[in-house]
């Protein structure tokens, strides 16, 4: 009975605290359609919890001597953590040449470390796993060291990056944002080019390797994962 008690305690505070934690974290999640990234997270909060309440009732049956309780806030903390991996976003550190403006452009890479001083065309490179988990803002800085957080402009006000998607499986694919001038601090310029023309072919990552790459005609949107 006293290892129970002790055993509710310890997880009843790592799941309450995993609670809190991840409702923190949904207000940057970005949405979908017309939900925010909350909404759609607390939905799934919500059946993240009834199906632990059900299948601690189950496992009630099992263990016996163990309080329903406890076996719920084991169930929770386990749960919770997997919830706080799949949301989980690095914050990328980018680095772009003194006093560039205009877009940048974060290609899907077959790099094993992400490229992330880009060049005189706003272009870096990333890995997948981090090119599929990144929707925070990142930092960006000058080489100088001058950091451009106030002239960042992301896709809308739930979604920082928007992803650039070509045509087929082997096209080129980013995630973008726009770097504006002091006196443009706020508003999208939606800065037009044919970036991806400056794009190393050869980091592309490419799905069907015995294929080229599809196509160069990129369309927005906006990220939902």
């Amino acid at each position: 009975m006293k290892n129970d008690h002790k055993l509710k305690i310890i997880f009843g505070l790592l799941s309450v605290g995993l609670f809190t934690t991840l409702l923190i974290k949904l207000t940057n999640v970005p949405g979908g359609m017309i939900l925010s990234g909350l909404f759609l997270g607390e939905m799934l909060l919500i059946g993240i919890i009834i199906a632990c309440l059900i299948l601690s009732g189950l496992l009630k049956f099992i263990f016996k001597k163990t309080s329903f309780l406890t076996i719920f806030f084991i169930t929770t903390t386990i749960s919770f953590l997997v919830f706080h991996y799949q949301i989980y976003s690095p914050t990328l550190t980018i680095r772009v040449p003194n006093d560039y403006k205009g877009e940048v452009n974060l290609v899907l890479s077959n790099v094993k470390d992400n490229i992330l001083t880009v060049d005189s065309n706003g272009i870096g490179y990333l890995n997948e796993w981090t090119f599929n988990k990144t929707y925070s803002r990142p930092i960006v800085l000058q080489l100088d060291g001058k950091n451009l957080d106030k002239n960042l402009v992301g896709f809308n006000p739930s979604s920082f990056f928007s992803t650039s998607i070509g045509g087929g499986g082997n096209s080129i694919k980013s995630l973008r944002f726009e770097i504006v001038p002091d006196s443009l601090i706020g508003e999208k310029q939606y800065y037009l080019g044919s970036w991806t023309k400056f794009v190393n072919k050869d980091l592309v990552l490419l799905k069907d390797k015995s294929k080229g790459i599809e196509s160069n005609e990129v369309t927005i949107e906006v990220m939902n994962e």
